[in-house]
């Protein structure tokens, strides 16, 4: 609706422009938002005060003129009731009831495909996220940044995108190493917990080679503690782990993917030697120093096995590329995209959500938990303490890139208090009226919507039409915590309207099938909304 309104603006705006004589200048954005207050209607513009400034005239003045052009226009007869102006400029439009109630049906015709596009039809995406080192099991910031990835997967695929959700293992660097020394307790150990004491018991003296026996561990790590966490625990379905060892495998007469890689980048004279090593020219491409590919010994760096992922996400022909990351690979993110683009990605195909750190408070102080995974809280731990859907709910309010600290007293909580429980608690209650409805034979079928003229039902119906923007939007800025932020609004509409009123109210018959067409569209869109975030939508609570 934003855009169309902008549409109808934009022409309002040459018509009185033309009409008033003004001088030529060139047009700024037009603002299009939500008002603050609801009473001011449904949309407003500032467009008046940027053409005061420019046509130097009243903005007051302006936006009479201006409101009377689009009130002429064919094209909101239907969607608003009135254009009215307010000091010292604002343009606020307000829906008619007729445009609401219309709003209801086609929820209700579409169910949860209230809300699709086909923004993304024909564009594949990798969406790559966790992708922690296959050495213990994954922490709080893994967490985060898997619901991320996840809701956002979601949230594209709903616009039409081709998503493909991965999982980089980093299995073939100094790490698993290292998790090797850790399974035998000798002095190079690193990592320590639960985990580690399981796999000395399970792997020392079965192996005479460290290497063997650092692979043999990794593989156990990702398979009984890594894929568990992230199919079972966070209910997350990936459709590829991609092993950085594939990218050592030979590939026509090649030194494997890597090899492949690094001659594409000579090809392109990106790639220079000094001192003994292969440096590639990342300069170029924005990053401050140029990066090495081969070490003076000949050992690859990490950096280009990065170069070979980067040449296989180009080879299996994805459009976009996100990478999620946690907050100390930050410092990676201008040579990686410097590569991306040396192999030939542009620059708007890279996509990178650095996610910030997570802290345990209660009762404003920090929390420390059991440690079975060592020296960190693993997200096992609080999906077991709290559960998967509050766990996922409470990450998600927070933008990826602020610091948060997780409120395990709000969290533990099981009321209303909880905005995971309010939340999933209107959808329990809207299952609860329609199956009343449904076992007193009540058919809403022929429902007669223009019954709906009450305030609160109003203010239920344009919270349900806000809901297909939002998706563009969040498929435009990655903006996943408006979601949640969505849910509990929506969620307090329909518990303010059903403090209120009356859905089954055997007086009138013809005003409760229509209110039970009201409640069904809004459970269709705050399932919806939850399926979005990967929170369950329970029937009854």
């Amino acid at each position: 609706m934003k855009e169309v309104i902008e549409k109808i603006i934009s022409q309002s705006t040459i018509e009185l422009k033309n009409q008033e004589n003004w001088p030529d200048f060139e047009m700024s954005i037009i603002e299009v938002d939500y008002p603050k207050n609801e009473a001011f209607g449904d949309f407003t513009t500032n467009v008046a005060m940027s053409l005061g400034r420019l046509a130097k005239k009243n903005p007051l003045e302006i936006a009479e003129k201006l409101s009377a052009v689009i009130s002429q226009k064919s094209s909101i007869k239907n969607i608003f009731e009135k254009v009215e102006v307010v000091v010292p400029g604002y343009i606020n439009f307000h829906f008619s009831a007729k445009y609401l109630q219309d709003k209801v049906a086609q929820i209700n015709k579409q169910k949860e495909k209230f809300g699709d596009s086909e923004v993304g039809r024909g564009m594949k995406i990798n969406n790559e996220f966790i992708s922690a080192n296959p050495t213990g099991p994954l922490h709080l910031g893994n967490g985060r940044g898997g619901f991320y990835g996840d809701s956002i997967s979601q949230v594209l695929k709903k616009v039409g995108f081709e998503v493909v959700k991965e999982y980089y293992v980093n299995d073939a660097g100094e790490q698993i190493l290292k998790l090797g020394h850790s399974v035998l307790k000798d002095t190079e150990a690193v990592y320590s917990g639960e985990y580690i004491d399981k796999l000395n018991e399970e792997f020392v003296g079965k192996f005479n080679d460290v290497k063997e026996l650092s692979a043999a561990a990794a593989l156990r790590v990702l398979e009984n503690i890594i894929k568990i966490t992230v199919k079972d625990k966070m209910k997350i379905e990936m459709d590829n782990y991609f092993s950085e060892k594939d990218l050592h495998v030979p590939t026509e007469n090649k030194d494997g993917k890597i090899g492949e890689a690094i001659e594409i980048l000579k090809d392109k004279k990106f790639i220079y030697e000094n001192e003994g090593a292969m440096w590639l020219k990342t300069t170029e491409f924005g990053d401050d120093k140029d990066r090495v590919l081969v070490k003076t010994d000949s050992q690859k760096t990490y950096f280009a096995s990065d170069c070979g992922y980067l040449l296989s996400k180009k080879e299996r022909g994805f459009d976009k590329i996100i990478e999620i990351w946690g907050a100390d690979h930050h410092g990676y993110v201008n040579r990686f995209r410097a590569a991306a683009e040396a192999l030939g990605f542009q620059k708007k195909q890279v996509k990178f959500i650095i996610v910030q750190l997570v802290k345990l408070v209660k009762d404003g102080k920090e929390v420390r938990m059991s440690k079975r995974a060592g020296n960190v809280v693993s997200i096992d731990e609080l999906i077991e303490k709290v559960g998967h859907d509050v766990t996922r709910f409470f990450f998600l309010m927070y933008s990826p890139d602020t610091h948060m600290n997780f409120d395990l007293g709000l969290a533990e909580e099981r009321s209303e208090k909880n905005p995971v429980f309010h939340v999933q608690y209107a959808h329990a209650r809207i299952c609860s009226i329609l199956q009343k409805a449904a076992d007193l034979g009540m058919d809403a079928k022929n429902a007669d919507l223009t019954k709906l003229i009450h305030e609160k039902e109003l203010m239920l119906m344009r919270e349900l039409d806000k809901f297909p923007a939002l998706v563009a939007e969040t498929a435009e800025t990655y903006e996943v915590h408006k979601l949640p932020y969505y849910a509990i609004r929506l969620a307090d509409k329909f518990h303010s309207f059903y403090n209120d009123l009356k859905v089954i109210d055997a007086d009138s018959l013809e005003l409760s099938v229509a209110r039970l067409k009201l409640i069904e569209a809004t459970k269709i869109v705050l399932r919806e909304t939850l399926r979005l975030i990967g929170v369950s939508a329970p029937d009854r609570m």
